[in-house]
């Protein structure tokens, strides 16, 4: 069954506009759990515009489910989750100035950076996923770069959506299938959402984790956590 791992940057985002505590992060990751979510997943970045270095270190001690730290492996980033040890780091491309994720890692043109990070972080028990568009040349890369997962961009896919779901979905089946025929381990994320998350889940072929964010939380203001939480669930 596909895991939904919540990412809680959008409370931090919601607490520094105000400064103080409020939202509480640990609180948040804690209720998340308890409501059904499979891990936590947050993306700090060096400004420090949601999630603090400091968070990353309060929610090492109430994650009791899987916790998946994203992030560009800067010397900073690396080290902070050398000392985390978290379940999961998941790769991305962003600069610092970057508002979001907006694309996947050419896997071809830094394989020799990532793959040295990546045996890093494995010989510290840290299981790594790269933030990868659903091209099949940078699937066989990332490969080559030693992952043990890929986390599929689906902007695309949820921006087309609408228009002809099944011509959306076509190359992240291709993707998934060539993923997993090379034995890496494939994981989503980036506006997915309770309109197309299920047709999402139901073709992509050995789809272990989804990563939902911005969609999760603005729903929960309107349908409260709990109920969101369960919501995506029974959609995977």
């Amino acid at each position: 069954m596909t895991k939904l791992s919540v990412n809680i940057n959008k409370i931090a985002t919601i607490r520094n506009a105000r400064g103080g505590s409020i939202p509480s992060i640990v609180n948040a990751a804690i209720k998340c759990q308890n409501f059904g979510a499979d891990g936590i997943t947050i993306h700090p970045r060096p400004d420090e515009r949601h999630i603090t270095r400091k968070d990353v270190y309060d929610l090492k001690n109430v994650i009791t489910k899987e916790y998946n730290i994203e992030g560009y492996p800067s010397p900073d980033f690396i080290n902070m989750v050398l000392e985390i040890k978290p379940d999961q780091v998941t790769l991305v491309p962003d600069g610092p100035d970057v508002l979001t994720s907006c694309a996947g890692w050419d896997t071809l043109k830094f394989k020799s950076y990532l793959k040295e990070v990546i045996q890093e972080f494995k010989s510290c028990g840290i299981r790594t996923s790269i933030f990868i568009d659903p091209n099949l040349s940078m699937i066989e890369g990332a490969k080559d770069c030693e992952a043990d997962r890929v986390e599929l961009y689906t902007e695309s896919y949820a921006k087309d959506y609408n228009a002809n779901k099944r011509l959306a979905i076509t190359t992240y089946i291709e993707a998934a299938k060539r993923a997993g025929d090379i034995g890496l381990g494939i994981n989503a994320g980036h506006d997915l959402n309770l309109e197309n998350l299920a047709y999402f889940a139901e073709n992509i072929p050995n789809l272990l984790e989804v990563s939902i964010g911005h969609a999760l939380i603005s729903d929960s203001i309107y349908l409260g956590l709990e109920n969101t939480i369960q919501m995506y669930k029974r959609l995977l």
